[in-house]
């Protein structure tokens, strides 16, 4: 009997032991870990964020690298631009402002062969077949000359073939398309001469193939094979915002 008092006291005493109860050290151990784990969370998310967003920074440097060499290379290329059309407006002005033309005639004059070198160069290839207009221009090439005696025309012919040429309007490498015709002119030796210089001489070039002539120095029949020239016109693909 005493001996169970005896237990029942050591059992009820408070320095016993209690089994299952978790000491303070493990609970502060297990508090500490916990916290490191949301500091290394923390870190681990702000290494990743921090590389992700270096990542996009260089990407983005380098966009704006390549932005700004293209930029050079747009603006040196205006510069040359400028320079270059500086340059041709200067050499289309001396070009075009000699007292005489490329062919011989007066700038200001009123003759066949007068006229700036610009209109020259323009009506040198017309662009279209026009064979009644080219019987125009070589009758006044011919009869506006000055001659010694009189020398006539008696006939200009040739192909009218503006209905076959017509679909040789606009093309993008065009060629020059010959326009044969015959001519048959009177006069003087000297005044027929004087008739092949002005053709020769003219603003639209005009090829001479072959000259038959018949007659007397001071009465010359002259029959004349040649041909002159028209270009369709050159079709221009401008392109804008890198070729679109």
């Amino acid at each position: 009997m005493a001996a169970s008092r005896g237990y029942n006291k050591l059992m009820a005493s408070p320095t016993a032991p209690k089994v299952n109860a978790p000491s303070v050290k493990h609970a502060i151990i297990d508090k500490e870990t916990a916290r490191m784990m949301v500091y290394i969370s923390v870190a681990m998310f702000l290494t990743v964020f921090s590389l992700v967003s270096v990542k996009t920074l260089i990407s983005r440097a380098s966009t704006q690298n390549k932005i700004i060499s293209q930029q050079r290379v747009v603006v040196k290329q205006l510069q040359a631009n400028n320079s270059a059309a500086a340059q041709l407006k200067q050499a289309y002005d001396a070009f075009n402002s000699t007292p005489q033309n490329i062919i011989g005639g007066s700038t200001n004059g009123n003759s066949v062969n007068s006229g700036s070198n610009t209109k020259i160069v323009m009506d040198a290839l017309p662009s279209s077949y026009d064979f009644p207009g080219l019987a125009a221009e070589v009758d006044n090439i011919i009869s506006t000359q000055q001659y010694n005696h009189s020398l006539t025309i008696q006939s200009i012919s040739g192909t009218d073939d503006e209905t076959t040429q017509g679909g040789n309007t606009i093309s993008a490498t065009p060629q020059a398309v010959a326009i044969p015709f015959s001519l048959t002119i009177n006069g003087s030796y000297t005044d027929t001469q004087t008739a092949i210089s002005a053709l020769n001489k003219s603003i639209r070039p005009i090829q001479i193939q072959t000259l038959t002539l018949a007659g007397t120095e001071d009465s010359l029949m002259a029959n004349i094979t040649a041909q002159t020239f028209y270009q369709p016109a050159k079709s221009l693909h401008i392109t804008t915002g890198g070729g679109q």
